[in-house]
């Protein structure tokens, strides 16, 4: 008898291999977008990134208008650089930080599945309204 292997029960034609090199896809997908979630759940994180949309700060000006110190800029800085949401270059004694907006992608896709079904229930809801008032007339 032979013996099924697990992508063939998905589907005979892949092989091993090729479903291995999808699933680890997956994983590093979700891996990017938990990091990336993570990163932006804290509101000084959020406020970095704005100030950053504006073009490259530095630390020193990064935490200043937040009333942060050095070393507690540096720590929401790493949590973003980890994230890959900010790149640093080092110039003399200061880290420049510019935003690097790209792993925002993967989560805005995972917004955009919800926004479907938001107006999907919100276009069935507009349609039972407009039922309900004709019924009235």
């Amino acid at each position: 008898m032979h013996a099924l292997t697990l992508p063939h029960l998905f589907n005979p034609g892949v092989e091993y291999f090729e479903l291995m090199a999808i699933l680890n896809l997956m994983v590093e997908y979700q891996v990017e977008l938990d990091t990336v979630l993570k990163a932006v759940a804290d509101p000084v994180r959020r406020q970095l990134l704005a100030e950053l949309r504006e073009g490259p700060k530095t630390v020193g000006e990064l935490a200043e208008p937040l009333n942060m110190s050095f070393a507690g800029a540096s720590k929401h800085i790493g949590v973003l650089v980890r994230a890959r949401l900010i790149q640093q270059e080092k110039r003399g004694r200061e880290r420049l930080c510019s935003l690097s907006a790209a792993p925002l992608r993967p989560l805005q896709d995972w917004l955009d599945t919800y926004a479907v079904f938001w107006s999907d229930r919100l276009d069935a809801l507009a349609s039972a309204l407009q039922e309900e008032n004709r019924g009235k007339q």
